[in-house]
């Protein structure tokens, strides 16, 4: 059986930067699902994260995309990419990456500062708890931000061609 190549796959990772992309909507009845691509590193071209910084940052987000004042009710699902280059984001409507901009840089200016116990982080709540980097995930963090959520253009809000 050929299967179909999905969508993701079809985005061309050799040229791909940085950035916060639509990676797919899906309809359901009335509702539309945007899936975002909040791309952090450039793949295959820089290193990418280590687990215990990805599962921190995961934990860290999506507590915070839960509890925003906005988009709260909104979230379906925040959490990592296999390749550990970024993060997928999906959120119920009809958006747009210059939408949603605002929520993902207030998130990762949460993680970026965040001090204290990482939610979750405990054997009670979490299956993997002990790995766990903060330093790591608010060093990516504000480096996502400084290098691209900050003064974010067109050109890495929409996949390249």
């Amino acid at each position: 059986m050929a299967l179909k190549k999905i969508a993701s796959f079809t985005i061309n990772h050799l040229v791909l930067e940085p950035g916060v992309y639509v990676s797919r909507k899906d309809t359901f009845g009335d509702t539309v699902l945007t899936t975002f691509d909040l791309r952090m590193t450039a793949p295959n071209r820089e290193p990418v994260m280590n687990t215990a910084e990805v599962h921190t940052i995961e934990h860290l987000g999506a507590t915070y995309l839960r509890n925003d004042a906005l988009y709260g009710e909104r979230i379906v699902y925040f959490g990592p990419m296999g390749c550990r280059t970024g993060f997928y984001l999906i959120v119920e409507g009809d958006l747009t990456s210059r939408e949603i901009v605002g929520l993902v840089t207030r998130t990762f200016e949460f993680i970026s500062d965040y001090e204290g116990d990482v939610p979750g982080a405990s054997p009670k709540d979490c299956g993997n708890y002990l790995d766990m980097n903060l330093d790591m995930a608010r060093w990516h963090a504000k480096r996502y931000l400084e290098r691209t959520l900050y003064g974010i253009d067109d050109a890495h809000l929409v996949y390249p061609k």
